[in-house]
């Protein structure tokens, strides 16, 4: 029996695999990686798949220096900029997306945070979409405290997105402005304040194998369980605007070694979904069951329709992810 198989078994069995069993499975043969890694989602998760899409609600003039980010101001990108947008327009794209079959709803804004008058605003535009809609609302809204967490799930939030992006270790490599602490400090106060939390992160930075792995073991230790996998789409102006583009091949064994870790959770596949030229089919059978549809928030997606007829073909069942 060879090792993906073996660690198989023992993660189908209730085990919670170490840092090292992980990095020797993601230099593990390919198909039977994948093969073990969707037989795992399978057994946790079943054919269960959450499709999410998001709004650029606030677009540009960002202050912090992430270097995979087109809207940050540190960097000329050409990105349309704009002002947080009205409840009724945050509203009105939440009825098109969830008359063509999204389950989930995400609200982003550029920014570190945002100030309480804009909060307030958000929690309108939550309010208003509950109201006219059976879509979950979800927000990504950068480092907020506990009380404007508590406000927007008054409201009816019902998840917050903020994303670690990387290891700890390689964090200061792609942004200054705020620490990897600042990001587990907003998570942890969106957990107390009685959120779900959806995070992950982004590869094909300048990571190693052991930051890809890192990522994922602090995800299992804050007990995330919805966890965006974005692949880096360079960006013109930004410092990443050069990064080698990574292969599907790449994207699936990070999948896959991420199920292994990750055994419940809804392995999400997000930005840079585009430049596969299988539009992710092949992570979806190497343990990804959840996608952000529609367009990114600077880049073109893949519309909520053809990702349901190719899901459909899978053999999955789109539904909200609590059903």
């Amino acid at each position: 029996m060879n090792y993906s198989k073996i660690l198989c078994e023992k993660v189908l069995n209730g085990y919670e695999i170490t840092r090292a069993e992980a990095l020797n499975l993601y230099s593990q043969p390919l198909d039977e990686l994948c093969t073990c890694a969707d037989e795992i989602r399978k057994k946790f998760c079943a054919e269960k798949f959450d499709i999410c899409t998001i709004i650029n609600a606030r677009s540009g003039r960002c202050s912090e220096n992430c270097k995979f980010c087109a809207q940050s101001s540190h960097y000329k990108t050409g990105i349309e900029e704009y002002s947080l947008l009205s409840p009724e327009e945050i509203t009105q794209k939440a009825k098109i997306d969830y008359a063509e079959g999204a389950v989930h709803y995400g609200i982003v804004t550029s920014g570190r945070s945002l100030n309480d008058d804009d909060v307030e605003k958000i929690c309108e535009a939550v309010k208003k979409i509950k109201s006219e809609t059976g879509i979950a609302v979800c927000a990504s809204l950068g480092l907020l405290n506990e009380e404007q967490y508590k406000k927007l799930k008054a409201a009816g939030l019902a998840r917050v997105h903020n994303n670690l992006e990387t290891s700890e270790n390689y964090f200061p490599q792609i942004c200054t402005t705020h620490k990897f602490s600042d990001k587990v400090n907003a998570i942890k106060a969106a957990q107390r304040a009685g959120l779900e939390v959806c995070s992950g992160g982004i590869i094909g930075i300048g990571e190693s194998i052991e930051d890809r792995i890192d990522m994922a073991f602090s995800l299992r230790d804050l007990k995330i369980g919805s966890v965006p996998v974005n692949m880096l789409n360079p960006v013109k102006g930004t410092p990443f605007a050069e990064n080698q583009k990574l292969s599907s091949d790449d994207l699936r064994r990070t999948i896959a070694v991420y199920r292994f870790i990750l055994p419940n959770a809804y392995i999400r596949l997000a930005g840079g979904r585009g430049l596969l030229s299988d539009r992710g089919k092949g992570c979806f059978l190497s343990g990804a069951n959840a996608s952000i549809s529609g367009d990114m928030l600077t880049t073109a997606g893949i519309s909520i329709k053809t990702d349901i007829k190719m899901l459909e073909e899978l053999g999955f069942k789109v539904q909200y992810c609590d059903d």
